[in-house]
């Protein structure tokens, strides 16, 4: 069985405030964006003894197979679920990683509803929703894989109205690697965010965006990672109505009128998409 899971974007990313936990509470809007990843799962009647056997294609992923999120999605349902059989799974990866598009949290939360789907487990979205939290604070938005105003750790979803299909959106990735967990520990605590509501601010004039939603991540990730602050403002210049990193970044996102001419101009190395 193949699925391709897709990934996201942030329309705004305010950090709300540090929890005693060592996480932050965060406020966001999820959007699905129609860029995806492939994984095939189909069971190993082989006689060998892993449970397991990744593989991969595509982009590397420089990151050993027993800490990759696809094979700790399968251990965590063999764990409760035993009669899982042992399984092959390959992962062609073609969203970019570390860079705010959430496709190693796409792909954990493909895999956990492919085994329920595949070997017939019967577990309920909220209980998936459960599993998929444990792998990471974005997972669970892939379950529900649907628009969705996120606060807590990104886990407490409410799905929203919000429809950009009539628009463009140009995703651009300059392949940087930005890591989350060293996104969010670098930043500044002066800097949690007094705006406000985006649940609010999102119902508003999307030709008002730009002045009201915002990325908190974006004043320290593009002092390190200028180039990102230029790709943004190359946005606007092209005639952009909101753009903005996603995520922690690296990704730069720029939604346009359909009829807008583009001419952007960046490395050939880079992801380019328009979605």
């Amino acid at each position: 069985m193949v699925v391709f899971p897709n990934c996201k974007i942030n329309l705004g990313l305010q950090v709300v405030a540090k929890r005693a936990d060592g996480f932050h509470n965060i406020e966001t809007i999820f959007y699905p964006i129609n860029i995806k990843d492939a994984i095939e799962i189909i069971e190993n009647k082989e006689e060998r003894n892993e449970e397991i056997i990744f593989t991969q294609s595509g982009n590397s992923i420089n990151v050993d197979d027993n800490n990759n999120l696809c094979v700790k999605a399968y251990k965590l349902l063999k764990k409760d679920f035993p009669q899982i059989p042992n399984i092959k799974l390959h992962l062609l990866k073609n969203i970019p990683m570390g860079a705010g598009l959430g496709g190693g949290s796409a792909n954990a939360s493909s895999v956990l509803i492919l085994l329920n789907n595949l070997f017939k487990l019967n577990i309920t979205q909220q209980k998936l929703i459960d599993y998929a939290l444990t792998l990471g604070s974005d997972c669970p938005f892939f379950i529900i894989n649907k628009p969705c105003y996120a606060t807590g750790r990104g886990e407490i979803l409410n799905e929203i109205e919000i429809d950009l299909t009539k628009y463009k959106i140009v995703i651009l990735n300059p392949r940087i690697h930005i890591n989350t967990g060293i996104a969010f520990s670098n930043f500044n605590s002066t800097n949690y965010s007094q705006s406000g509501s985006l649940a609010n601010i999102i119902n508003t004039n999307i030709y008002d965006w730009k002045n009201n939603l915002k990325n908190d991540f974006e004043q320290t990730v593009f002092q390190t990672n200028p180039i990102l602050k230029e790709i943004k403002e190359s946005m606007y210049a092209q005639g952009a109505i909101y753009s903005a990193m996603s995520g922690t970044g690296s990704t730069i996102f720029a939604i346009f009128e359909k009829t807008t001419l583009l001419q952007l101009k960046y490395p050939a190395h880079y992801f380019y998409q328009i979605v």
